[in-house]
């Protein structure tokens, strides 16, 4: 059976969380219904005129693009520009338009990773690594005989979602005591004498903004009247999360050796591939960054990187990298070229994600060059 757009929307928004986005960026979905119906995705670089004519044409509900269609506000969007003229023509073939711009670039498993898996190179970390989510723990004490209930029901609300587990919990027993004053209405106990209790305490973790639900639905489990818990901000830590990634190599290989991996790694475009480098430098250290770059430099270079993959490389940034004592060499290739790779793996996302119900899609992974340089000469 086909799956609603929003069940869609939620699946890539889990993977690719809007809000790790940029504050200059413009990700979400820009046009469709919600409760739309999806039966074909088209995942793109690029929404231009050629990928809408591919999902029009192949009969997609969804185009899932990198790149943003408006990356600046508009006030409206008349058929007479280019750029209306397309939202126009997808609204009117039944096809939605999803954006994950830089959110995908930071996630795990997003641009720079799939790029890092295009050249054969191994697990890495991130080049300019973010801090985890914010995070609370909430501890709270419930009677024994109401501890799974009350658990499960703030792991529905949210907590207790730590990496790929669910539930997660710490429990230990003990005894709570209270007295019932006059006005109390006690589930246990009678007013005016002292009661105990055998209690669970019970610690779960929560992502900070799920914070109110979770207290919500604290209340409306908690057997008691008024029940005592703690939330507690967690201090933020480095996650896995961040723009590109370094890899070792388990052997060192000259730099023109290395240079193939790109070629073969990545699709053809007519700029090719620049390199800036002695042909024999042995090279260990891999750092690749999905897109425009440069502004990583400097990272790089303090990372010890022995060579650089990314794109956009600007004359001054590239020249003051090769320059500077111990600078990396750098391979510069087309910004759709290295982006590209990532497509194939949102699309494997989505289709993983949606094994849970009975809902499934069929995606397409689009193989149009839209780099915009067309010539060498």
């Amino acid at each position: 059976m086909p799956a609603a757009l929003r069940d869609v929307v939620k699946v890539l928004d889990d993977r690719y969380d809007p809000r790790w986005a940029e504050s200059w960026d413009a990700v979400g979905l820009v046009c469709g219904d919600p409760d739309a119906s999806v039966t074909k995705v088209l995942f793109a670089i690029d929404p231009v005129a050629d990928v809408v004519d591919e999902a029009l044409a192949w009969g997609a509900d969804l185009l899932v693009t990198h790149h943003p269609l408006f990356l600046r506000p508009v006030h409206g969007v008349p058929a007479t520009s280019d750029k209306g003229r397309l939202v126009h023509r997808l609204i009117t073939g039944g096809c939605g338009l999803l954006v994950a711009h830089t959110n995908a670039d930071c996630a795990t498993g997003g641009v720079s990773d799939a790029l890092a898996d295009a050249l054969g190179l191994p697990p890495g970390k991130p080049i300019d690594p973010r801090p985890c989510d914010p995070m609370d723990k909430l501890v709270t004490f419930v009677p024994q005989v109401d501890a799974e209930r009350v658990l499960d029901a703030l792991a529905i609300a949210g907590a207790g979602a730590i990496g790929d587990y669910d539930r997660c919990a710490f429990t230990v027993e003990g005894t709570g005591t209270f007295r019932p004053l006059d006005g109390a209405n006690p589930t246990i106990g009678q007013v005016g004498e002292v009661a105990s209790v055998a209690e669970t305490r019970l610690e779960m973790v929560m992502s900070r903004d799920r914070r109110d639900a979770v207290v919500a639905a604290l209340r409306a489990a908690h057997p008691y009247e008024t029940p005592a818990f703690d939330v507690i901000e967690v201090a933020g830590e480095v996650g896995p999360r961040g723009t590109g990634r370094v890899s070792v190599l388990d052997e060192a290989e000259p730099l023109s050796v290395f240079v193939q991996r790109v070629v073969k790694g990545l699709p053809a475009t007519a700029g090719g591939i620049r390199v800036a480098g002695e042909p024999t430098r042995l090279v260990r250290k891999i750092a690749v960054c999905g897109g425009a770059g440069d502004s990583l430099l400097g990272s790089v270079r303090a990372i010890g990187a022995d060579v650089y993959v990314t794109a956009d490389l600007r004359h001054h940034p590239a020249s003051e990298a090769r320059e500077a004592a111990g600078g990396p060499a750098l391979v510069d290739v087309a910004h759709w070229a290295t982006e590209w790779p990532w497509l194939e793996r949102a699309a494997e996302e989505l289709e993983a994600g949606l094994t849970t119900g009975k809902a499934r899609v069929q995606t397409r992974v689009s193989e149009l060059v839209t780099d915009p340089w067309t010539l060498r000469v």
